[in-house]
């Protein structure tokens, strides 16, 4: 297990995390098993998507705010009603394969922290496990 933390600056923000991700599984000596990335906040999540290209992180951050506006008619006293939605449709975790020592991410997929109330300090577990064999 490795505890990271990731440091936003804006309110808004998908980080790529998929070198800290990848050096924890090394560091694992791993061969076969799975990496579990967990995110133990309300207001932030993990996703697998796109990192070759910039705009599609973009493009998700403005269909979430689409989606979810930060004004809305939310009952939440905190006024991060917003953040808390995005965050429960993003997801707190993402398991991956490790195969051969290394991630099984497709060609074109990273892992990204996201951010949705900040700008803050936050923390991601990463743990990887080894497949049992039977």
């Amino acid at each position: 297990m490795r505890e990271i933390t990731v440091r936003t600056r804006t309110h808004s923000a998908l980080v790529d995390i998929t070198s800290e991700v990848a050096r924890t599984v090394t560091e694992s000596a791993v061969q076969e098993g799975f990496c579990t990335v967990f995110v133990p906040h309300t207001t932030a999540g993990v996703t697998i998507n796109e990192n070759a290209d910039p705009s599609v992180v973009d493009d998700i951050e403005r269909a979430l705010d689409t989606l979810i506006p930060w004004q809305g008619p939310y009952k939440h006293s905190e006024g991060n009603s917003a953040a808390h939605i995005k965050a429960t449709l993003v997801g707190s975790s993402v398991r991956i394969p490790v195969i051969n020592g290394r991630l099984a991410l497709g060609t074109w997929q990273g892992v990204y922290f996201c951010e949705f109330d900040g700008p803050r300090d936050r923390k991601c577990i990463i743990g990887v496990t080894a497949e049992a064999r039977g």
